[in-house]
């Protein structure tokens, strides 16, 4: 209010002092001008002064609030320390009923703890138990699985052994009967040699009318240019014919040696059942005197059967 009466104040005189100079003459204007300026400073001077009375004035309202407050909250204060002295004893009694009440929920509660870990313990108890009877059991099933296998391994093993004292037996029964089988054999094998060698004695020659003469040497070219006896071809066509089946050597444990022209081999090797009696059949040429076809495994042998000398050999005849 005081302000703004003083700035009102402060604009009319300078407006009367602006009027003032612009009537009076330049050196009156001069001193109005001056007079104009010390007139605003002392009004600005006033004005903050009497801003300042008001800032202290305000200052000293904010402390006359502050000490009221300060008396009303003390005042408060001593009542509620009045209340607070009057429910004193209720609050005793509340906090011993309280701590009592705690004390016996603390009581059942370290109570039912105790039950929990008896039960538990029990319970642990029971399930050692459990497990030791069933520990028990297994190992006694393994103990009765280890004599069962054991009796097993046993029993295997003697049939093993039993097995193979009888196949000691066989095979050595089978040995000699095969021994005395061949003995029976080569002893009719040479009577047949025998008697073959003086029935070939008397046809291995021929008489031309004059004289008897001996058979010649068995030629093995000239027979292959004659295409009567073209065997390849003929088998191409005929395979079935030159599958013979499983060849079983004289000997035991004997196995296949390539045999060429020249070559002797043991009597056994061509017996009468090893002889190709019809060699018509299979493309060959007939033979004569001492000489016969014989199969060797898949070759086929042309045999002088009183020296055992190979006198003609095809590799890889049969299938």
């Amino acid at each position: 209010m005081n302000l703004t009466k003083l700035m009102k104040g402060t604009a009319l005189s300078a407006l009367a002092a602006a009027m003032a100079i612009t009537a009076l003459p330049a050196p009156a204007e001069a001193q109005s001008r001056e007079r104009g300026e010390r007139g605003e400073r002392a009004q600005r001077d006033r004005g903050d002064r009497s801003e300042a009375r008001q800032q202290r004035a305000a200052r000293e309202r904010m402390r006359q609030m502050d000490a009221r407050e300060f008396r009303n909250v003390r005042s408060e204060r001593r009542s509620v320390q009045v209340d607070r002295g009057d429910n004193r004893a209720d609050i005793r009694r509340a906090r011993t009923e309280s701590r009592r009440g705690e004390a016996q929920r603390a009581e059942r509660a370290a109570a039912q703890r105790r039950q929990a870990e008896r039960q538990e313990r029990s319970e642990q108890r029971q399930r050692v138990q459990r497990d030791a009877a069933r520990d028990a059991q297994r190992a006694q099933q393994r103990r009765e699985a280890r004599r069962d296998a054991s009796a097993r391994q046993n029993a295997y093993r003697s049939e093993r052994r039993r097995d193979a004292r009888e196949d000691r037996q066989l095979r050595q029964e089978r040995y000699h009967a095969e021994r005395r089988r061949d003995a029976r054999q080569e002893r009719r094998y040479r009577q047949d040699v025998q008697r073959s060698v003086r029935q070939d004695a008397r046809r291995a020659r021929y008489y031309d009318g004059r004289r008897w003469h001996s058979y010649n040497r068995w030629d093995q070219r000239r027979w292959r240019d004659n295409h009567r006896y073209d065997w390849q071809r003929y088998r191409l066509g005929n395979r079935s014919i030159f599958r013979l089946g499983r060849y079983y050597a004289p000997y035991r444990d004997y196995r296949y040696r390539r045999l060429s022209i020249g070559a002797r081999i043991g009597n056994l090797f061509f017996g009468s059942r090893y002889w190709i009696n019809d060699p018509g059949r299979y493309r060959l040429p007939a033979v004569y005197g001492p000489y016969r076809w014989v199969r060797y495994y898949d070759d086929v042998l042309l045999v002088d059967i009183y020296s055992g000398e190979v006198v003609d050999v095809i590799h890889d005849f049969f299938w």
